[in-house]
């Protein structure tokens, strides 16, 4: 009895973790392809591919644009029909797995004519910042960090300290220099984006990389020895010549433009002033509010200006907005 009652304890404690650690046993699934070549290849037999093309991902387009995969066994045809060596998917790099561990993978084809994959795949390699803004969140998640990834590698060939070739793990996860030993992994740079307050007023900044009429919150690198804290004040000094008073976290993002960052989000708190400020402005509530129902698409005016528009709800310059409209609607209660 003790027995049948041990048996059916652990099946009840395994249904358990099941039911209860989908994500902990996702992350050590992860873990296992990171570290062990031989799982990781087993995982690619039966994974799924996003395909890239010089860093930019094979999209299809009904009505928006939607990203496709494809299964191990049509990757291979695919390779074979071009006369590739099948070999070539060993070069994916691991970008993830679903909840019932099923690996998600990316595969760069920028040696092969374009406009023929595209013509044999029915479909196109559209720039990724082209098309972000009209993925849902699971495709913009995989692709950026797709190819952030495939771009680091791309960039990492060689070691830096003895200029040896370097080579990755087959789920891509680091670079390894066999002449020297050192191992590289793939690295983020932290960006702090700030939407600053005088309590009444937000600041919003425009930049020429910007669709024109948008603005934005304040954003910059942080120095190396640089807490967060200091790199919003130097920031906010250097950028629109004020004093942070007081900021907190509000939450953070990986944003693949131009190259890998980590945007992490932060509100602050500023003395009101009324100094004109190049390539910022204040904006009240409504005016915020206003520009938020705008499309950066299509801003331009009859007359051939610009609207005021916001960044789209996939960037974390969005939340931090909304969330100073709520703030400001709480205020006000």
């Amino acid at each position: 009895m003790a027995l049948v009652y041990q048996t059916i304890h652990r099946r009840a404690s395994s249904l358990c973790c099941r039911l209860h650690s989908t994500y902990v046993a996702k992350m050590r699934y992860m873990f296992e392809l990171k570290e062990n070549d031989d799982i990781c290849r087993q995982a690619q037999n039966s994974g799924t591919f996003y395909l890239f093309h010089n860093f930019s991902p094979f999209l299809q387009k009904i009505r928006v644009f939607s990203s496709f995969f494809f299964w191990c066994p049509e990757i291979k045809k695919i390779l074979e029909k071009f006369r590739q060596n099948e070999q070539r998917i060993e070069d994916s790099v691991l970008i993830g797995c679903s909840g019932d561990c099923l690996a998600y993978f990316a595969l760069d084809l920028g040696s092969m004519e374009r406009s023929v994959l595209e013509s044999g795949l029915e479909g196109s390699f559209t720039e990724l910042q082209q098309a972000f803004f009209q993925l849902d969140e699971k495709d913009t998640h995989l692709l950026s960090s797709a190819q952030a990834l495939l771009r680091w590698h791309d960039n990492h060939q060689y070691c830096s300290k003895t200029g040896q070739p370097t080579k990755k793990n087959l789920a891509g996860s680091k670079r390894v220099c066999h002449s020297s030993g050192i191992i590289y992994y793939p690295q983020m740079s932290p960006v702090v984006i700030t939407l600053l307050s005088d309590g009444n007023r937000c600041l919003l900044v425009r930049q020429a990389s910007f669709p024109r009429g948008m603005y934005s919150a304040l954003a910059g690198f942080c120095d190396v020895g640089e807490t967060l804290e200091e790199t919003v004040r130097r920031e906010v000094a250097e950028e629109v010549g004020l004093e942070v008073d007081s900021l907190w976290y509000s939450a953070s993002q990986h944003w693949p433009f131009p190259n890998s960052t980590l945007m992490i989000a932060c509100h602050a708190m500023v003395q009101p002033q009324e100094t004109e400020l190049e390539a910022a402005r204040w904006f009240s509530l409504d005016e915020v509010v206003e520009a938020l129902r705008r499309d950066p698409r299509s801003s331009k005016q009859e007359d051939g200006t610009f609207s005021v528009c916001l960044p789209p709800k996939q960037a974390i310059a969005h939340q931090l907005i909304q969330e100073w409209i709520k703030n400001q609607a709480s205020r006000s209660m």
